[in-house]
């Protein structure tokens, strides 16, 4: 705008023009400083009270355990996550590995990442206000981080400064209080009493942010259709109906509202009720190297251990989700450096295996000072979280109750051993105003001790696809190898007597026969973790000998079809314009090459 304008003033008057220009500019800086000054200073004194509070709360971040021992200050080790603009509310039933595989796939360029601290901005071409932003994203992939980052900063001082209030509201909190009956205000100042000094008036004059966090972790019926509708904050109701009503705008529609979910749990909520949808789609690749330089003070021992993750597709793709980066960071860097020997994981089953026997070295050094652990012990509580695990899994869980630890046989009263065992696997929250709320500390660690309590052919009847981690982790548990470094919970009549040129046969029948081609790709990474690449080498010497154009031709088995479809699917090339006419055109190829077709840009 100078420039153009400087084209038809004169050199006294431009020079005049763009001071006068600089000095509006930096004026607008200073009121708007000032502004926010001023509403920080006019806050009443409780809004300070809540800051510390919450910044006492979030501060610190807890990786993988409960309790402050591991803890390490959440600005220093943050890494910045890929936030996207995530469409609509849709409901995608597949299972969470798969959306990160295909996500992986995924050009940046082709999305627009957004800020944390900046998602309630609208975007360009959005002229309305947003009230609700939903957040979705995998198990593990950052969601609650990402919440807590954003309370940090607010409760610093540093970002959102216009919001007085942030009140953040957990579902696996909010689960404990369903039998209540409060009023939204009551609800408010049960969980955060230092607003205690609020009256009613000041919930709608004030800008006030409230986030529910996990609704997928949500317990209650969020009966949207049948909820009586509520206008008034000092009406005593149900902890439901008050959910309902702030969600669809009827109660406290001046408020902000951010929600955050898995993917599958969206639906429980109308899209309507969306103003924003984002999506955390975890580490790019360049914040993967970031998170091990920082997880890995040693220079050289962080680059071994990210060259490894390199190497091997299976883990690289994993990594893009936090937790399981802090899985690996834990085994690798051990296995790596001079003090451990042994083959190094390139496997799932091979990396949460090593990551199971650590921990239980791990309590038995801690607790009694000698790496012997007490086999009994250790059995009896690894089965009975692997069975709490799967029945859980079954249901959908991933948050537990005290009365569902003793629908499993757990005693509450010696939970206490079973979390000793397993300090960074199993956890159990202290800090909850109503109860206790217990977790596995990933999904994957759930499906893994699940896969060491149950038996395939459950796995292979699923319907939807929710257990095919469980199904990898559950074949790769039949190798030898790993069974060898299970010998402290398996006993030898427990081993199983299957060869593994038998379970290896039985899973190639399964592909030939399996009309599915989802199921088809998620049996060929069961055979990875069995480490046979018999099939998948059979299409690559087709690769080899002269490209894709070999395939126009080519009279493949349906298990051929889906090896080559498993190797596009996991191959890191851009597919961009799938070329079907390159392929055999015959009914089976098509189907096996599915897969394919749904992750490519276009399909010709």
């Amino acid at each position: 705008m100078c420039h153009s304008i400087k084209g038809v003033l004169k050199p006294n008057n431009y020079r005049l023009y763009q001071s006068r220009f600089t000095q509006g500019f930096f004026m607008i800086i200073t009121t708007n400083y000032i502004f926010l000054h001023l509403l920080s200073e006019l806050a009443p004194a409780c809004q300070r009270k809540l800051k510390s509070k919450l910044k006492d709360k979030y501060q610190r971040i807890h990786e993988g355990i409960s309790g402050p021992v591991k803890s390490a200050f959440l600005n220093e080790i943050y890494t910045e996550l890929y936030i996207t603009e995530g469409g609509g509310g849709n409901v995608n039933q597949e299972h969470e590995v798969k959306q990160i595989e295909a996500a992986s796939r995924k050009r940046q360029t082709q999305e627009r990442p957004i800020k944390c601290n900046d998602i309630f901005k609208p975007l360009t071409e959005q002229e309305r206000p947003i009230r609700t932003v939903l957040t979705k994203g995998v198990a593990g992939i950052g969601k609650t981080v990402s919440v807590h980052k954003f309370i940090l900063d607010w409760a610093e001082g540093k970002v959102n400064q216009d919001v007085l209030f942030i009140f953040p509201l957990p579902f696996r909190e909010l689960n404990l209080m369903k039998e209540k009956k409060l009023s939204l205000v009551n609800l408010l100042q049960h969980f955060f009493p230092e607003t205690q000094d609020l009256k009613p008036k000041h919930y709608e004059s004030y800008k006030i942010l409230i986030i529910f966090d996990g609704l997928d972790e949500c317990r209650l019926p969020l009966d949207f259709q049948n909820n009586e509708n509520l206008v008034n904050i000092e009406e005593k109701t149900s902890v439901d109906v008050l959910l309902t009503n702030l969600i669809k705008g009827n109660l406290l529609p001046s408020a902000l509202l951010w929600i955050t979910s898995r993917p599958a749990a969206v639906s429980q909520i109308p899209p309507e009720c969306f103003d924003q949808v984002t999506e955390v789609r975890g580490f790019s690749d360049s914040q993967k190297q970031e998170y091990f330089r920082k997880r890995i003070r040693n220079k050289d021992l962080a680059n071994k251990v990210f060259t490894h993750i390199r190497s091997s597709r299976s883990l690289y793709i994993m990594c893009h989700i936090p937790v399981f980066c802090w899985i690996t960071a834990t085994v690798l860097e051990r296995m790596l450096s001079e003090a451990e020997s042994g083959e190094i994981p390139k496997t799932l089953t091979q990396m949460f295996t090593h990551f199971l026997i650590f921990q239980i070295k791990h309590k038995s050094q801690k607790y009694s000072g000698t790496s012997d652990t007490d086999p009994q012990q250790t059995r009896t509580s690894i089965l009975a979280l692997g069975k709490l695990a799967f029945q859980q899994l079954e249901k959908g869980n991933l948050i537990f109750y005290e009365e569902d630890l003793r629908e499993c046989g757990i005693d509450i009263i010696e939970v206490s051993v079973y979390s000793g065992v397993c300090t960074q696997i199993f956890r159990e929250e202290h800090e909850l105003h109503l109860g206790k709320v217990f977790s596995f500390v990933h999904l994957s660690v759930q499906e893994f001790l699940a896969a060491l309590y149950a038996f395939i052919y459950i796995a292979l009847q699923s319907e939807n696809g929710h257990l095919d981690l469980f199904l990898r982790f559950l074949l790769g548990l039949s190798r030898e190898s790993n069974q060898t470094l299970l010998r402290v919970i398996l006993t030898p009549t427990e081993r199983i007597s299957h060869s593994n040129e038998e379970i290896v046969e039985y899973i190639k029948k399964k592909i030939e026969d399996n009309s599915s081609p989802e199921k088809s790709i998620n049996l060929f990474h069961c055979l990875n973790e069995l480490n046979d690449h018999a099939l998948v080498q059979e299409v690559q010497k087709y690769l080899r000998r002269g490209g894709d154009h070999r395939f126009e031709q080519a009279r493949l088995s349906p298990a051929q079809w889906s090896a080559l479809a498993f190797l596009l699917v996991n191959s890191e090339e851009d597919l961009g314009d799938f070329n079907l006419n390159k392929y055999h055109p015959s009914e089976e190829c098509l189907l096996r090459l599915l897969p394919v077709v749904k992750i490519s840009t276009r399909a010709v």
